[in-house]
């Protein structure tokens, strides 16, 4: 692992992306980061993803009210809700119709659960995020690449064995193909236009490709065409090769940016990557530069780790080393509360939050909803009250 090469920016591809990306409109509100600014202590994005996986949260109607009702009442102010998964969208989608044949996951045919979520959300005064959770992956266990990649073989991304790129049992779409792009940008815009959103987020697969991908014809005839005909290398790490397509996917998201500032300037962009390197090393995504142009109001790198000083450690490499004093208000931990059968224990939990009060952090988003039924007494003393969104972090909709 060549990490020392990931630690710092390559100055000459940064100042490409600079130069591409001169002119972009930002709706963020610079008094936030004042420093003197007693309203940032005191406001701050308290998150939960929902989703649809080990969770029944939106599974009815009543199911989702009971849920928002939960996360109001423990203090939580903003709702990541999976928009998109397993191929199919969560909301109806005439975009998805097209290429899957249906407009909606169908485990919810005749319902709109986003709808849902964001009407009884908004009686909380809770924000709502259209969190596209499978982003660039096309499907999960299926080694054919599920609906998209059957209907749409071309559109695959290829390991340098000819294969479906693979990674942790998701199969993936090629993320450089223009019409993959195309339509990943179709349906984000689409739900940002019907819907009464907030914001909207990506995650650790949008945008994103795990590294052993990228030998798919288009891309190595792309790649080629940038480099006098030579291929790409057959080392999947090799450090210019990581670059190049960690670049590729940084002007994707300046586009999805340009596009949706354009339709909704007040639509807040957020972002869940993996944490910094290893979220370039292995999924191509270069997210302190996302924040180093401004491509991002809200970071959340999931900061996933099952003992103290792992967190602490990852934590200080984000604010002393990763993020500019600038933009550190922008950034806020990703909080690991439940997978599978793990949860922390509170002395754990207790330990993550105090030292993220420590260093001056004021929020988190927490993995996932199910998870904070198990510390509702933690979250009625740490949020003993709902606080508002943070009124000054982003120009809000009216």
């Amino acid at each position: 692992m060549r990490n020392s090469k990931y630690t710092n920016f390559n100055a000459f591809t940064t100042l490409l992306l600079l130069v591409c990306l001169m002119g972009l409109p930002i709706a963020i509100n610079a008094a936030i980061a004042n420093e003197k600014n007693p309203e940032k202590q005191v406001t701050a994005i308290r998150g939960v993803w929902l989703t649809n996986i080990a969770s029944n949260a939106l599974y009815s109607k009543k199911n989702i009210t009971d849920a928002v009702t939960k996360c109001a009442d423990l203090g939580f102010n903003t709702i990541f809700i999976v928009t998109y998964n397993g191929g199919y969208t969560l909301f109806p989608s005439e975009a998805a119709k097209t290429i899957t044949g249906k407009k909606i996951h169908p485990d919810f045919a005749g319902r709109d659960p986003l709808k849902e979520v964001i009407k009884e959300a908004h009686k909380h005064n809770i924000k709502v995020f259209a969190w596209f959770e499978f982003g660039f992956a096309s499907s999960h266990k299926d080694s054919t690449g599920g609906t998209i990649i059957r209907n749409k073989p071309e559109w695959a991304s290829k390991d340098i064995h000819g294969n479906i790129t693979e990674k942790n049992n998701f199969q993936w779409l090629n993320p450089f193909h223009p019409e993959v792009q195309e339509y990943m940008k179709n349906l984000i815009v689409e739900v940002v236009k019907n819907y009464d959103l907030d914001g909207i987020q990506g995650d650790d697969r949008l945008p994103a490709l795990p590294s052993n991908g990228g030998y798919d014809e288009y891309t190595v005839n792309l790649y080629k065409s940038e480099h006098a005909n030579k291929p790409p290398p057959a080392y999947e790490k090799d450090y210019e090769w990581i670059k190049w397509r960690s670049n590729k996917l940084t002007l994707f998201l300046k586009d999805i940016v340009t596009t949706l500032r354009a339709e909704d300037a007040n639509i807040i962009i957020s972002m869940a990557p993996s944490i910094y390197p290893w979220s370039e090393e292995n999924y191509l995504q270069d997210w302190p530069t996302w924040l180093k142009l401004g491509l991002v109001d809200v970071m959340i790198p999931q900061v996933y780790r099952y003992k103290f000083e792992a967190y602490q450690r990852e934590i200080d490499k984000i604010y002393k080393a990763q993020v500019s004093k600038e933009n550190q208000f922008r950034v806020l931990p990703g909080v690991l509360l439940q997978v599978d059968d793990y949860n922390p224990s509170n002395e754990f939990l207790s330990k993550m939050i105090d030292y993220n009060r420590q260093i001056g952090v004021h929020g988190e988003v927490y993995f996932f909803y199910e998870g904070i039924k198990k510390f509702e007494d933690f979250f009625k003393s740490v949020y003993p009250t709902q606080s508002n969104f943070p009124k000054n972090l982003i120009q809000q909709k009216l």
